[in-house]
């Protein structure tokens, strides 16, 4: 294999991904500029950003090793994420933005209370730095593998230029080059499509060849117990999860906020069916993978079918995708520990100037967690049974108590503490310590199920109690006393200055965006005339790719900033 274009693709995406970055870099004027774009994110933009920020290279070995060994199932189980947006779009969302708070771990604090808020904030550092630390992992060994490099300094140095330009940028850095990933990521995909097809002989071959079981929409471990518990699950985490509460809080009203969802929603349902087939397409190709080795069945296909360029293209798509999980997951850890630690605990008077440093600087101390652990991934048996290991053990203590909240006027933060400690505890002595003493291991559906319906029955079950005694917390008392006077001061908090400058940042973000579409199309352009097969594809896409650029340049028309500043006037701002 010639490494030296698909080496030089890559070369050429990071230098323009980082330069994004680098253009940022004075933009971040306070944290709401660089954590919240403002709040007046456009609802799209932050609708394809939460999309890229679900998906990873883990996407690709974790669910295209299930592809590979199961079939369909690994799209009837991503089809559970589409299903938990649109309930978060239908309730969720819009409540976070009404919520008024810049990050969830806030809205715990005003709403649940400081010691929660703490025990909170510990535990979702600790589990976001081991998740996005391990998704770090599977992009790293494609690369290697592909491009014949050592592993450990090839997932060094990815991941030190992961986290570059979300420590420069902030929240627009990141967005913008989610929007470059989902277009760089979906034209390889749909080159990588057909091409598959025609080397398994068309669908006919494809379909014949694959075990009779292999299109059922349930099949081996992951039974009907465990998509039902994932349904729940993923509302509590598209719905809960403080990454993607950030896109909710972004975005100017809660009317933006059920959109961003919805989009989501929708790229969800479509999306799978063209990711997933891939790997399932090379399992009539060749049968014969186990074990961990069906974690590179993607890769294998990728390698199989596709010419100089369009590999680096496609390694591209999984690299950048990966950055766009990991960035989104290390500005809001980085939002969390700025806004909530070091504001609220350390040093309640700090400058915006000290409050920049600190957020660029614990950027850059998260991702090195991050990568340290991806180096530890390969000892805890792959990225299959990390990710949906921690997902099952941490998803619903952590994520379940916040929603309720968001509705719920009688939970207090003593039962909420209670609640989260009961559920990590029977998660970790299931997965951890029964195994071991007992030499009993539950199945991945009574896994899941356990994981994520204990929380929401012991939610159930104090809602009841505390309703048949008629108590009201007295945390939500004091909550809505407290919400009444912010919104008082928010009212005039905005000069009309401060609002000047968002709309400057987030016009500047649409045309970068815009710019970078031409750029990628450019590139897929000039592919098409190298690549020794599937070069007319290539240049339709790169056609489409180019229209779309009219998009968000037409938006960035229709950001109206006007030419004078009048000081003594204030603007007022509403949640």
């Amino acid at each position: 294999m010639n490494t030296t274009i698909d080496t030089a693709v890559i070369l050429v995406f990071s230098a323009f991904v980082l330069g994004i970055g680098m253009l940022f870099a004075r933009t971040g004027r306070n944290l709401k500029s660089f954590f919240a774009g403002g709040e007046a994110v456009p609802w799209f933009i932050g609708g394809l950003s939460l999309f890229m920020s679900f998906f990873s290279a883990g996407t690709f070995v974790a669910w295209g090793s299930i592809a590979y060994k199961h079939g369909w199932v690994a799209i009837t189980i991503q089809w559970t994420m589409c299903i938990g947006a649109l309930i978060t779009g239908l309730y969720l969302a819009p409540r976070w933005k009404a919520a008024g708070a810049l990050t969830a771990a806030e809205f715990i604090r005003e709403r649940l209370g400081l010691t929660v808020q703490k025990v909170y904030i510990f535990i979702f550092t600790l589990v976001s730095v081991f998740i996005k630390g391990s998704v770090l992992y599977p992009v790293a060994k494609l690369v290697s593998s592909s491009l014949n490099l050592p592993l450990v300094p090839c997932t060094i140095g990815l991941g030190i230029f992961m986290i570059a330009y979300t420590a420069v940028g902030g929240l627009w850095a990141v967005m913008v080059t989610d929007i470059l990933q989902f277009v760089v990521l979906s034209a390889a995909v749909f080159i990588l499509l057909p091409l598959s097809l025609d080397k398994v002989g068309g669908f006919d071959g494809f379909t014949s060849a694959v075990p009779d079981d292999f299109f059922n929409l349930l099949n081996g471990e992951y039974t009907f117990g465990f998509v039902a518990a994932f349904v729940i699950y993923h509302i509590c985490y598209i719905g809960g999860n403080w990454t993607f509460v950030q896109r909710y809080t972004s975005v100017d009203s809660p009317k933006s906020a059920r959109k961003v969802a919805f989009l989501f929603a929708g790229l969800y349902l479509v999306s799978p069916v063209i990711w997933m087939l891939p790997p399932m397409i090379y399992k009539a190709i060749n049968p014969s993978l186990t074990g961990l080795d069906t974690e590179n069945a993607y890769l294998m296909i990728c390698k199989l079918v596709l010419p100089p360029g369009l590999l680096g293209l496609m390694l591209t798509g999984m690299y950048f995708s990966t950055s766009a999980s990991a960035n989104t997951a290390l500005n809001v850890v980085s939002a969390v520990f700025t806004n909530d630690i070091y504001k609220g605990l350390i040093n309640p008077k700090a400058s915006d100037k000290q409050l920049m440093r600190v957020a660029r600087g614990s950027s850059w101390f998260f991702g090195v967690g991050m990568i340290l652990i991806a180096l530890m991934v390969p000892a805890a048996g792959g990225i299959v049974e990390v990710v949906l290991s921690i997902s099952s053990i941490s998803g619903g203590p952590l994520l379940a108590p916040p929603l309720w909240a968001l509705f719920s006027k009688r939970l207090t933060g003593k039962a909420t503490l209670w609640v989260t400690g009961i559920g990590l505890t029977v998660n970790l002595f299931f997965k951890a310590v029964s195994p071991w003493l007992l030499d009993f291991k539950l199945t991945r559906g009574a896994e899941t199920i356990i994981g994520v319906g204990l929380p929401l029955l012991l939610l159930l079950a104090y809602e009841l109690w505390a309703r048949s005694r008629e108590k009201v917390a007295d945390e939500y008392l004091t909550y809505r006393t407290a919400d009444k006077q912010k919104r008082i001061d928010a009212a005039e908090a905005v000069s009309e200055e401060e609002a000047i400058e968002v709309k400057k940042q987030n016009r500047f973000g649409l045309r970068v965006i815009a710019v970078s579409l031409v750029f990628t199309a450019v590139m897929l352009f000039g592919l098409s005339f190298l690549t020794t097969q599937g070069a007319g594809i290539t240049a339709v896409i790169s056609g489409v790719v180019l229209a779309g650029s009219l998009i968000p340049w037409l938006a960035s028309r229709r950001v109206q900033i006007p030419s004078g500043l009048q000081q003594p006037e204030k603007i007022i701002k509403t949640h």
